[in-house]
């Protein structure tokens, strides 16, 4: 199996998966602590996947999505994009919206406690 069909694999196999640097429990780069921490605040269930453990992964992605940078957020097979979207998409409520319309379970009042804190 190549890269790229295990990158669609696990992208289309988890509803949820954070490509990243570290682990949910131990990242190893603020932007991925932070999109990892928005996740797990939100109570969503998530696939993380280290792309430090890996440099055929670490490189294969970036060709997957055509997105530069790490962390990468994908939801039912669709990528949602890095950390300042994630942000962006947070602080707004779109991500709520996305999970709504996907339907991903999480918080909405961790969300709107994400806002509060952030507003």
């Amino acid at each position: 199996m190549s890269v790229q069909d295990t990158i669609k694999d696990t992208v289309t196999s988890n509803e949820v998966v954070l490509f990243m640097k570290g682990t949910k429990e131990m990242p190893k780069c603020g932007f991925s602590s932070r999109v990892a921490g928005v996740l797990t605040f939100m109570g969503v269930e998530f696939k993380d996947v280290d792309v430090l453990a890996d440099a055929d992964i670490r490189q294969g992605i970036k060709d997957f999505s055509d997105w530069p940078t790490i962390p990468q957020l994908y939801v039912k097979g669709d990528f949602v994009g890095g950390s300042d979207i994630v942000t962006e998409m947070t602080l707004s409520g779109e991500l709520d919206q996305l999970f709504e319309q996907k339907g991903i379970g999480f918080s909405k009042q961790a969300a709107d406690k994400i806002r509060e804190a952030n507003g």
